[in-house]
């Protein structure tokens, strides 16, 4: 599963969603993991609440996250995170930063066990392909 992690140092999720200058991604299974990419943003918000609604800075980080099941952030507001869903992402907010290394072991230690129902959603839709947006009722 594509997983990816906001982050400013590229080595801690250390980042509030709007205000990552970095994603991370990393294909994580239950017996490996590996970087993919990161993408940078040009454009991020300031962690003081303020927004300029006029301009659509999350657009483009929701694009990023295309193909990811998980977001591992530090905070996440409530539209932000509405729109993450929509594009069929699960954000997952840390009460502290936190090594993306720590994480991604976390992850798999729970593939591996009995992951929690969260963790199982996502699997389903990673798993599912194409198929599952087809109408199964004639």
């Amino acid at each position: 599963m594509r997983i990816a992690f906001a982050t400013h140092d590229k080595t801690n999720v250390d980042a509030h969603f709007a205000s990552a200058k970095t994603f991370l991604f990393y294909d994580v299974g239950p017996d490996s993991h590996a970087f993919v990419e990161a993408v940078q943003f040009g454009t991020v918000t300031q962690e003081d609440g303020q927004h300029d609604d006029g301009e659509d800075r999350l657009a483009a980080k929701i694009d990023a996250l295309g193909g990811s099941s998980l977001l591992f952030v530090r905070a996440i507001g409530g539209p932000a995170a509405a729109r993450v869903v929509r594009a069929k992402v699960h954000p997952i907010k840390l009460p502290n930063d936190e090594p993306i290394a720590q994480v991604i072991e976390r992850v798999r230690t729970m593939l591996k066990t009995n992951p929690p129902p969260w963790l199982r959603r996502a699997l389903k839709e990673n798993e599912g392909g194409d198929e599952r947006f087809i109408d199964d009722e004639d």
